[in-house]
């Protein structure tokens, strides 16, 4: 593994990943996320759904990285967009995308992504972590095992801070989940072309994120 996966992966890397829930907020409030293995079961359902399409996005950008001429983001980025019905998790998404281009443009200076930045203002997050991943030497299964590991740490640790669970004991529902991060990342890593990406859908985390940006008050962004 390349360890500039870690720094990727890192949720002290200053892109702003740390004010986001992943809908844990909203679910804690509506009382579906109460315990541990309720979290157990959002994370799984998680997983399988948003953190599915996200490695398999995060791989294809990867992989557009890595491509010779000229590179097609904003339609990749579109793909995006017509995988994400719900107007608050665009927004959530695009707001991390562009502080993670932000960052990696210092951390990793590359024409790769200055072309994303002059290409979409805003990339998705996915884009954007494929881009990064790309310039700081990780391959696509990488990129798409750090959009997976995303996927369900940042609920986790929001879990925790909001219902004071034990934190050995949700990182050992983390380290349950693991066999599923790798059939994730190697299933998005083998992705032939832009066709064949994921399109699970989740209604569930689709009407948590937009009753969660009409909440008065929020202790995440989203």
């Amino acid at each position: 593994m390349n360890p500039s996966l870690l720094l990727l992966t890192d949720s002290r890397l200053p892109a702003g990943g740390h004010a986001h829930s992943g809908g844990a907020e909203r679910a804690v409030a509506a009382g579906s996320v109460h315990d541990a293995p309720s979290l157990a079961a959002f994370l799984r359902g998680r997983l399988h759904t948003a953190g599915a399409v996200a490695a398999g996005l995060t791989a294809a950008a990867r992989t557009h990285a890595a491509a010779p001429g000229a590179r097609r983001w904003a339609e990749l980025d579109a793909e995006v967009d017509a995988r994400t019905s719900s107007p608050a998790q665009r927004d959530a998404s695009r707001t991390q995308g562009r502080l993670l281009l932000r960052v990696a443009r210092r951390v990793w200076p590359s024409s790769v992504l200055e072309e994303l930045g002059r290409a979409v203002r805003d990339p998705h997050h996915p884009i954007a972590l494929g881009a990064a991943a790309h310039v700081a030497g990780a391959t696509s299964e990488e990129a798409a095992l750090a959009a997976a590991y995303h996927a369900i740490t940042g609920p986790a640790t929001a879990a925790v801070r909001l219902l004071g669970l034990d934190p050995v004991a949700v990182h050992a529902l983390l380290a349950g989940l693991t066999p599923d991060l790798s059939a994730i990342a190697a299933r998005a890593g083998s992705t032939a072309g832009w066709d064949s990406l994921p399109a699970h859908s989740a209604p569930a985390l689709d009407l948590l994120a937009e009753q969660h940006a009409q909440a008065e008050v929020r202790l995440f962004v989203s």
